[in-house]
């Protein structure tokens, strides 16, 4: 008997085991070209957007501190810089802490659950930081703040892994996480807004910020669950043929297992993960670049406001520079998609960072050091796309991808801890010189472990083309996942 079709093209339980049956190699060169330029279509229109708008959202609640501060903040809640500096450290922590077993979770539970439940309830976080009326509330919004959006980046990058092939995932990585140096432009556009009706209400331009910006956040949540597909298998805007398509071509590439049952939860695939050489040594280019990446975007406004600019003037001047990288990140991921450079564009934007900061260190003048920015924000925000893609990339099956993003993410936040700090209490403005001189440092360390990890992995690659020259695949190993010999390292 037939299996009884369902609402806008759902798959069927017949359906969805007939989906692992099959191969790539199945369909005809013509059924390929036709596919091929259908379905990853569709997933930009509708997978792409919602994940774009999560981290745009994301990035916007917990950097929109910086411009609150700007707008006076700090002064009515009669805060220091130390006491500025633990706020973002409150929100840093209880965010690290969820990433590993959010990411974790994400598969059983579901990200067409899990995600959506973030954005929701973080949105409502971020509109009580409008209402608290002295520095201990304000504390206790950060924190949990931090709590419930820790999983989000790490598990965007994982959920997409679930959709695009390897080669095709940077720019779609890119592009949501490009929102986060147009979240930098918005936020300076939206506050400079959103500050004009100062005094509203009874309520300050600062807190009508968190108020706004927290409720458009909740609602986009809650509309979110209706519209996220659980995975490719799932999705309703795919026909039957164009899901055996992509969950063929996703097994084919290596980004999912031919058996589901790999992709179960595995502590054996978390140690893995952990001893994996090429997943430490991003995850200390990570830890270097979550550093730059948030000390720029919880002070630029702070740094701009110190090369002369004030009150609405400087929300305003902070737009440029991110709206510059904005455009970078997504040039530069096109081209590290198209030519498979993932190790080059790293490299090349962390050298970006150095020619930044370098400038605004050596300069005095005003009008250099607003232009070092340009260098800066687009060299940190323009590398982390392409190393959280080379970390899921070089991973497999699910779990060690999991870990292996998580751990990118923990050592990227990480850094964003310190970041509060070197450009907080420790290194005074407007001139910063020990945050900048430690930037500097940083930045050169990024270009200098990218270049290790590049170096690393063409080694192995040409060892398991070695091996691939010495057995059949049929005589391998089942399990090995990245190490399998047949499982080409992005580079």
């Amino acid at each position: 008997m037939d299996e009884p079709e369902t609402l806008h093209g759902s798959p069927t339980p017949g359906d969805v085991k007939a989906l692992g049956e099959l191969k790539e190699d199945e369909f005809s060169e013509a059924e390929h070209v036709a596919l091929e330029g259908i379905v990853w279509k569709k997933l930009d229109r509708w997978v792409l957007p919602i994940c774009t708008i999560f981290y745009l959202l994301s990035f916007l609640d917990r950097s929109n501190v910086s411009n609150a501060r700007v707008a006076g903040m700090q002064t009515a809640l009669k805060m220091s810089n130390y006491e500025y500096s633990v706020a973002l450290t409150v929100t840093y922590v209880p965010y690290i802490a969820a990433e590993f077993p959010s990411n974790l979770l994400l598969k059983s539970v579901g990200p067409d659950i899990m995600l959506p439940a973030m954005v929701t309830v973080w949105g409502l976080v971020t509109t009580l930081q409008g209402v608290v009326q002295n520095y201990s509330g304000l504390l206790a919004c950060r924190f949990f703040l931090g709590l419930v959006e820790g999983g989000l980046f790490p598990g965007l990058v994982l959920y997409l892994s679930f959709f695009y092939p390897r080669e095709r995932l940077q720019i779609r990585v890119a592009t949501f996480f490009a929102s986060a140096s147009l979240s930098g432009a918005f936020s300076g556009l939206l506050a400079a807004a959103i500050n004009e009706i100062n005094g509203k209400g009874g309520k300050s331009g600062w807190a009508w910020i968190f108020i706004l910006e927290g409720i458009f956040t909740f609602l986009f949540g809650s509309i979110s669950f209706f519209l996220l597909p659980r995975s490719p298998e799932k999705a309703r805007f795919f026909t039957q043929e164009e899901r055996s398509y992509v969950v063929s071509k996703l097994r084919h590439d290596g980004a999912v297992s031919q058996d589901d049952k790999r992709d179960g939860f595995s502590w054996i695939e978390v140690v893995r993960s952990a001893k994996s050489i090429h997943v430490w040594l991003l995850a200390i280019v990570l830890f270097f670049n979550g550093t730059t990446l948030y000390g720029l975007a919880y002070f630029e406004p702070s740094i701009v406001a110190g090369l002369g600019y004030a009150g609405n003037r400087a929300q305003l001047m902070s737009v440029p520079p991110f709206a510059v990288a904005f455009v970078s990140s997504m040039i530069s991921a096109f081209v590290s998609d198209r030519y498979h450079c993932r190790g080059s564009t790293a490299i090349f934007f962390s050298v970006l960072e150095v020619i930044g900061f370098s400038m605004f260190h050596v300069s005095k003048s005003n009008h250099i050091r607003y232009g070092s920015l340009f260098f800066s924000i687009s060299g940190a925000y323009c590398a982390a796309p392409a190393l959280t893609t080379w970390v899921a990339n070089n991973s497999a099956p699910h779990v060690r991808r999991a870990t292996s993003v998580a751990i990118a993410f923990i050592m990227t936040n990480a850094g964003g801890i310190l970041a509060t700090w070197l450009l907080g209490s420790l290194s005074p403005a407007p001139n910063y010189t020990k945050a900048t001189i430690t930037l500097i440092i940083m930045s050169v360390g990024m270009a200098v472990f990218s270049a290790l990890n590049l170096a690393y992995l063409w080694g192995e690659n040409r060892l398991k083309a070695e091996k691939r020259k010495q057995m059949t695949k049929e005589e391998e190993p089942d399990g090995l996942g990245d190490r399998s010999a047949w499982f080409v390292y992005s580079l």
